[in-house]
């Protein structure tokens, strides 16, 4: 039987970033993955050679001092990920198309201000003060500061209030209010469920500056492995831990695996939907409260997107890349309501790739979706789908393309589709419970599953642990392995890494 120091659990972004901080400390670390490849939504796949995002496509957190390029310094990866801006403010469309109204934002928070009030000039006090509570939320949470980061939750009164409240409080011009409520497509929860606090700390790096990756998520992944090798990071695909045995005064002394192996460590850390987790653990060690807790978390919602390439001419004023976001309406709070089934909200990514030596611009069009619109079909599986549910999904595709058409005219005739995928396909694809986009939502009061379990040597993280999305998945590796490594040495080894980037 293998003795590890730390037995990773799930080999997405924040999986991968926790395997490599506790190996640059000295710890023998078995990282563990149920799909046959590392990466989880970060991963390419290819259709007719030409590469596509799965679930990463865009971030924030790229600007010099910003939380993201601090956590690639430390990782000692931030030369090989290489961020592509978007610098137009062309290339930044929302439309409201009930309201035959469209609005192009510029990036930098200052800039954004600016507009909003050349756009809302009545509103402009409204916008100092909102923006004023951005920054102050952001400036208060230590998580954002890796010099400051600790376990313990960065809870302000701005925890406790929804961004609802706060628009409603602020703003009379239901489309103003819509406009700043839209970045909720970047955490999947609701402007009336999610916290003002939470959904500050997500949305403002993204006004900070937004940014694809060259290569994708495939530039993490490959920048990783090298990690991985020079590391000594044992990587195991197609595996996954079934049953946690020998506990002894709560702390777990064998995991055994789905081809019976058995592996020991010292601790054991869960990057996967606290779900997942829930089903590992061993039920005569977890009280009822904590059962019913987790089994209560809610799914954020997903997307259905199509994917596809542009083969004729462009405008000349076409940008690459870009960003066309599309909202039937201003009420974000309906449309992020999983009992909603109106026009979904969709977002309508360009890019440029050069593949063969010929640059080619590739189309992700993402509309939000919810586990209910394709429940029905859960029992079926990819390549085993019923007729209803390929219904579904042919009219969900030609949707997105008469709206794409609308809003790009361009599009029409030179837009050629690729493949579709449902939350059904994600799910599969990525081994999640419900192919949400965000994991669960993180509502006001809830207190997600995050750092020590109720076995002493077990511990979670992830993007369902802090905050979605690449950012508060990584965020939360770096806090839980704080508590792994130990104040002094942790902060040490921070400052060090920091130090060698300002150099």
């Amino acid at each position: 039987m293998k003795h590890y120091d730390d037995i990773v659990v799930g080999a997405g972004i924040s999986g991968m970033t926790l395997a490599v901080i506790l190996a640059a400390n000295g710890k023998r670390v078995l990282l563990i993955e149920k799909a046959p490849h590392i990466g989880g939504s970060l991963s390419r796949f290819y259709k007719n050679g030409v590469p596509f995002d799965t679930g990463f496509h865009f971030t924030g957190g790229f600007g010099r001092g910003g939380i993201l390029c601090d956590m690639l310094a430390v990782l000692g990866i931030d030369e090989a990920i290489k961020p592509v801006y978007l610098t137009c403010e062309k290339a930044n469309r929302f439309v409201f198309e009930k309201e035959a109204m469209e609005f192009f934002m510029p990036l930098g928070v200052e800039n954004t201000i600016q507009r909003l009030k050349l756009y809302f000039p009545a509103c402009a006090v409204g916008i100092d003060e909102y923006f004023s509570l951005i920054a102050k939320v952001c400036d208060k949470t230590f998580s954002m500061d890796l010099r400051k980061i600790s376990l313990t939750p960065d809870v302000m009164d701005e925890d406790f209030v929804s961004l609802k409240s706060v628009l409603d409080r602020l703003f009379s011009d239901d489309l103003l209010k819509g406009l700043l409520a839209i970045y909720c497509s970047c955490h999947g929860t609701r402007p009336s469920q999610v916290s003002f606090a939470n959904h500050a700390r997500v949305v403002y790096s993204m006004y900070q500056s937004v940014a694809r990756v060259k290569d994708g998520g495939n530039a993490f992944i490959g920048v990783f492995k090298d990690k991985f090798k020079a590391l000594g990071v044992d990587v195991q695909c197609g595996r996954h831990i079934v049953e946690c045995a020998d506990i002894k005064d709560d702390l777990v002394g064998t995991f055994i695996l789905d081809d019976s192996s058995r592996i020991s460590a010292q601790h054991c850390l869960f990057t996967i939907h606290p779900k997942a987790v829930l089903k590992i653990l061993p039920r005569k060690h977890l009280s009822k409260a904590f059962v019913d807790r987790v089994s209560e978390f809610e799914a954020s919602c997903g997307f259905f997107s199509v994917f596809g390439t542009l083969e004729g001419p462009v405008p000349v004023s076409h940008v690459d890349p870009s960003i066309t976001s599309l909202f039937p309406s201003a009420d974000v709070d309906e449309m992020l309501d999983p009992a909603y089934r109106g026009q979904p909200a969709l977002v309508v990514m360009t890019d440029k790739e050069t593949l063969a030596g010929a640059d080619r611009r590739l189309v992700n069009a993402f509309a939000v979706s919810f586990w209910e619109h394709v429940k029905d079909w859960e029992a079926s599986r990819l390549g085993d789908r019923p007729k209803e549910y390929l219904e579904y999904k042919k009219a969900a595709t030609e949707d997105i393309r008469r709206r794409m058409y609308q809003a790009c005219p361009y599009f029409e005739g030179s837009f050629k589709l690729l493949d579709s995928a449902s939350m059904l396909t994600f799910r599969d694809y990525l081994n999640t419970p419900d192919g949400s986009a965000y994991g669960i939502k993180q509502k006001i009061g809830q207190f997600n599953l995050f750092g020590k379990l109720p076995l002493r040597n077990l511990y979670a993280c992830g993007q369902s642990a802090v905050l979605p999305g690449l950012v508060g998945a990584m965020m939360s590796s770096f806090v839980v392995a704080r508590a792994l490594i130990g104040k002094e040495e942790y902060s040490r080894f921070i400052e060090d890494r920091l130090c060698r980037q300002n150099a």
